[in-house]
């Protein structure tokens, strides 16, 4: 029996996920903004850009997967990944957030493939690393609790940045990334020393011949992952447009530039602390069922963002509070609910492969934001839309419906897929007896 991790193992963990996080929300929320604004770059050829990125990036997630899974255990697998990566995160960090004057596409596009696929050599290895920690249904709750719960300071101490750095004025984001550049450097360095000294990795892994065919077999066919990877794959989508859109919407909808930081610092937060609320529920009621009332809590409040104006700040507040708070559970459960396939597979097939599940699990994640950044920004330049300003009311209205709508759209097709998902703590119970019973027998 695998032992259990204990507060440093999972703290010394879940730290890798804070300056990984700090990394990403500025490049999801700030850079296009800021490249944007300050460049003289159009929106659609940042978005070109952006979804060109992301899908270079959907190779790599495959391969650093099948890698951290096919090297010997003697070599500490996860571990040794994700010191590799770190070097290159800093590097690809500076040069993204810290640009010369004269920016061209290709300047824009090399850093950020450069960032996405140091990102990948990371954070695959590290969901593989947590489903390792851990075989008990619950816990793996728990350990993605505890890293959604850092990235998320993460993403809200780079946040402060922009209300401190940038004073509230979304045009003056070159010192927000600046700032949370020195806090990815710093912070990375001392999570990967963490992790690789207090963080066990020594679980074996059982791999088949031909890997390829085998990855294909997992989600080509109706099964429990099949299942979850798309409806993950929509709800991320879901998530990832009015994410993208939120600087933009708050500035030129609500007419509250200056609360731009302020606004995504309480939407992270109210995230932070609903992580331990999401996994009490999962506990109580099963990780599927708690994720799927998730879900319909955030439409029901995204529903009115398209009637939103200048005069509803204090409306589009109370939005920013219930839907941040339900996205704690759509950054907790549905990686925990993957990790539970590990065993689920193990039984069909006699393999154990986490790498390819959570490196499936991040092409997916890639390419929602991919396809949420080639949906919503060229559709801006079709409403009229200009990040610069100007815009007529028809150019706003464009921007309010494409924040909340396709949001809604998503969700709810993603709530529809998952209906019937059939890995309950109880199904999940049975599987691990299973795979006792035969090891014992073999």
């Amino acid at each position: 029996m695998h032992s259990e991790p204990g507060k440093i193992v999972l703290a010394a963990y879940g730290s890798l996920a804070f300056p990984l996080a700090a990394a990403f929300i500025a490049l999801q929320v700030f850079v296009p903004t800021f490249y944007a604004e300050s460049t003289g770059l159009s929106l659609t050829a940042i978005g070109v850009v952006m979804l060109i990125a992301k899908l270079c990036d959907t190779v790599t997630d495959p391969i650093v997967g099948y890698l951290s899974d096919a090297t010997p255990t003697s070599w500490r697998r996860r571990k040794l990944y994700v010191v590799l990566a770190t070097p290159l995160i800093i590097l690809s960090t500076w040069f993204l957030f810290n640009p010369p004057n004269e920016v061209t596409t290709g300047y824009l596009l090399l850093w950020t493939i450069a960032i996405y696929i140091a990102g990948t050599l990371s954070i695959v290895p590290m969901n593989a690393w947590g489903a390792e920690l851990s075989d008990n249904y619950n816990t793996r709750s728990l350990i993605a609790g505890t890293r959604v719960a850092f990235g998320l300071v993460g993403s809200l101490v780079a946040l402060l940045f922009a209300v401190v750095l940038a004073r509230g004025n979304s045009a003056e984001l070159g010192p927000t990334l600046s700032g949370i550049t020195w806090l990815v450097v710093g912070t990375m360095i001392i999570a990967t020393v963490l992790a690789a000294v207090f963080v066990p990795d020594n679980r074996n892994t059982d791999l088949p011949e031909d890997t390829v065919a085998a990855a294909w077999k997992v989600v080509s066919k109706p099964t429990p992952f099949r299942q979850l990877l798309i409806s993950f794959f929509l709800n991320a989508v879901g998530n990832a447009i009015p994410a993208t859109l939120f600087v933009l919407f708050v500035t030129h909808v609500i007419d509250a530039e200056g609360s731009v930081g302020m606004l995504l610092f309480l939407y992270l937060a109210c995230s932070a602390c609903s992580v331990p609320f999401w996994v009490a529920m999962s506990k109580r009621f099963g990780k599927h069922q708690t994720w799927t009332a998730a879900i319909l809590l955030a439409v029901a409040f995204f529903l009115w963002t398209p009637f939103l104006d200048s005069d509803s700040i204090v409306l589009f507040t109370i939005i920013v509070i219930f839907t941040g708070f339900a996205t704690g559970a759509d950054l907790v459960l549905p990686s925990a609910i993957n990790a539970d396939i590990i065993e689920w597979d193990a039984l069909q097939s006699g393999y154990r492969r986490p790498g390819l599940f959570f490196a499936l699990w991040g092409t997916a994640t890639k390419l929602s934001f991919a396809l949420a950044i080639g949906i919503a920004f060229p559709l801006l330049d079709v409403f009229g839309f200009s990040a610069a300003g100007n815009n007529d009311a028809g150019a706003i209205q464009g921007l309010a419906v494409m924040y909340g709508l396709p949001c809604i759209g998503f969700k709810l097709t993603a709530l529809l897929l998952m209906r019937g998902y059939p890995i309950t703590e109880e199904k999940h119970a049975e599987i691990r007896l299973k795979l006792q019973q035969r090891e014992a027998s073999s």
